[in-house]
């Protein structure tokens, strides 16, 4: 079993930050790539960044420049710095990670989510 618990969502002011957090635990050889998706209301998921195990990284357009996506392989742990957040950004933000559970077996395992509000 591979857990993935995300943590530092909250409300915020327009041009504020926050740090989101996601910590892989369990049965885990090692991780691929580790993502950060967003679902607001009414609306479609979508990828917002990803991070390879090497450190290649991409964004939505929506969000370049704003936020910044890391990673510490030693700690199985993925990170969204999230900074001039503004009301467009306020979803559920949701981890996503590649496992491989064995050198032979793998599989895509997502966090519970956590809500991320930005309002005056």
């Amino acid at each position: 079993q591979v857990q993935l618990v995300e943590s530092g969502g909250g409300s915020v002011q327009p041009g504020g930050s926050l740090r989101l957090s996601c910590a892989a635990s369990g049965s885990i050889f090692s991780i691929d790539t580790m993502r950060w998706y967003r679902q607001a209301p009414g609306r479609e998921r979508e990828l917002v960044a990803a991070i390879t195990r090497s450190g290649s990284t991409e964004y939505v357009d929506s969000v370049k420049g704003r936020f910044t996506v890391s990673r510490v392989n030693a700690k199985n742990t993925v990170y969204l710095q999230m900074n001039s957040l503004n009301a467009e950004d306020t979803a559920a933000y949701y981890c996503n990670a590649d496992v491989l559970v064995t050198a032979r077996s793998s599989g895509t395992y997502w966090g519970q989510g956590t809500q991320v509000t930005v309002s005056s």
